[in-house]
């Protein structure tokens, strides 16, 4: 269902997939405090439904008061303390007691036509703009460190073994490190938030051209016909966020 409030409108949808038992993605999305986030269980985590789970509650139950810089402080502050939280093993079932939980986030937070992105893993932001596709957020993940630190190509970097593990997630390690970008939106811009089991089958150029629909709603129900039709086989979700 897509929700308004007076600059934003926003729909959003997750999907076990083709393969997949469980979902282990999480949403939010409340245009009228002016917060969405996707959240995706880390893989072979059996508890990374509940690690998600967890966040999308936490950021959901955020007081929306305050400034800009407040409600960002907040944000990121819910971020370390449910890290402290999972990292420390504090959140685990009866059938699992030894499991660790963790997930990525992508948090996108706006005030007017303040935004902020904040996001840990390799769930992604994307920025349409004037019919340009932009990525956001830079995945936290080892083949993206090979491509930075080792000059590599996508593709080669592709091929390396445990090419898609996470360096960074909510739950991984005891200290979390958060990337934050902030900008300015201007009309017409529309927003995606989404895991890596949308985006993975999807090139730059499709994303793009299912996020040009006259709203959130066609745009989100275009992405997940182009991920479906492929062999999605992993858990997907997203947010498209518009103004």
């Amino acid at each position: 269902m897509e929700v308004a409030n007076l600059l934003w409108h926003s729909a959003a949808r997750t999907d076990t997939g083709k393969v997949r038992a469980r979902n282990e993605d999480a949403f939010l999305d409340q245009p009228q405090r002016g917060l969405w986030v996707v959240a995706d269980g880390m893989g072979g985590h059996q508890n990374g439904d509940l690690a998600s789970r967890l966040i999308v509650e936490s950021l959901g139950e955020l007081d929306a008061g305050g400034s800009f810089e407040q409600r960002l402080e907040q944000l990121r502050q819910c971020l370390h303390r449910l890290n402290r939280h999972l990292s420390l093993g504090l959140t685990v079932t009866s059938e699992n007691p030894d499991m660790l939980v963790g997930s990525t986030v992508v948090a996108l937070l706006a005030a007017g036509s303040r935004m902020a992105c904040v996001w840990a893993g390799d769930s992604r932001c994307y920025l349409l703009r004037g019919r340009q596709l932009y990525q956001l957020s830079r995945d936290h993940s080892l083949l993206q460190q090979l491509v930075d630190e080792h000059g590599m190509s996508v593709d080669e970097a592709a091929r390396q073994p445990a090419a898609h593990a996470l360096t960074r997630a909510i739950g991984a390690a005891e200290e979390l490190q958060l990337d934050i970008l902030e900008l300015e939106s201007l009309p017409g811009d529309v927003f995606l938030l989404c895991s890596d089991g949308l985006y993975q089958d999807l090139d730059h150029d499709q994303l793009g051209a299912a996020l040009i629909r006259p709203s959130a709603s066609l745009a989100l129900q275009r992405l997940f016909e182009l991920a479906l039709d492929g062999p999605a086989r992993d858990n997907l979700s997203a947010v498209v966020i518009n103004r």
